[in-house]
């Protein structure tokens, strides 16, 4: 009588265990390569945002000061009236007809380093009195995180030469510098980026109309530093 023989034609226990570790190790490399590239691209992403946010800034403040305007305003003591331009080596407050808003009207605008954040920016209205108080009031907005703002003023010597000054006052001076050089330096805990590089963005204004119609500067301060 002939005997038939079955072939086992399934998977042994072991063969299932290590096609089960096989694919486990596969989708363990891919997972891993998965958050590798997610990484990547979140960091580059983040990096493309910081960089887009810090141009538009620098845009608005260099359009801001070239439309840097001579505001003038009654000193009720000397009943005098005098231009508003308060600049530091490390502050500056003026008045432009640029407003980020777009209202009409002009705006005072004023940038003021934050020891531990970096360039803040106050906004207010200019109307026709001396709007530091209003500046002073109105809520302050980080500008550009992580930088120091450096400040240097344009003016023109008695013997017509061209010099840099780290102040300029209008209510001294009675007009506007020709020109602001603004220079962005890296807070100490932002100073080393990860490629090794040190980002200084700079920013050079021209202000064209830089004196009032009706107030004449003063001469007298044109060569004090």
């Amino acid at each position: 009588m002939p005997t038939h023989r079955h072939s086992n034609s399934g998977f042994t226990l072991i063969e299932v265990l290590l096609a089960l570790a096989l694919t486990a190790t596969l989708l363990a490399l891919l997972s891993s390569a998965v958050f590798l590239v997610a990484s990547d691209w979140n960091r580059d992403s983040n990096t493309l945002d910081e960089q887009l946010d810090r141009s538009l800034a620098l845009l608005q403040i260099e359009r801001a000061l070239h439309g840097a305007f001579p505001h003038s305003w009654l000193d009720g003591e000397s009943l005098t009236r005098l231009v508003y331009f308060q600049g530091g080596d490390e502050a500056l407050s003026w008045v432009s007809t640029v407003s980020p808003q777009r209202r009409p009207g002009l705006a005072a605008w004023r940038l003021f380093n934050d020891e531990d954040e970096g360039v803040a920016l106050q906004l207010a209205p200019a109307f026709t009195d001396n709007p530091e108080q209003r500046l002073e009031a109105a809520e302050a907005s980080l500008l550009l995180p992580g930088y120091r703002a450096s400040f240097q003023y344009l003016y023109t010597e008695l013997d017509d030469s061209r010099q840099w000054t780290a102040e300029w006052f209008g209510d001294e001076r009675q007009e506007l510098p020709l020109a602001v050089h603004v220079l962005l330096e890296p807070l100490p805990r932002h100073r080393q980026a990860e490629d090794g590089r040190v980002e200084t963005p700079e920013i050079l204004a021209r202000i064209r109309n830089n004196r009032h119609r009706s107030i004449q500067p003063n001469a007298a301060l044109q060569g004090l530093q």
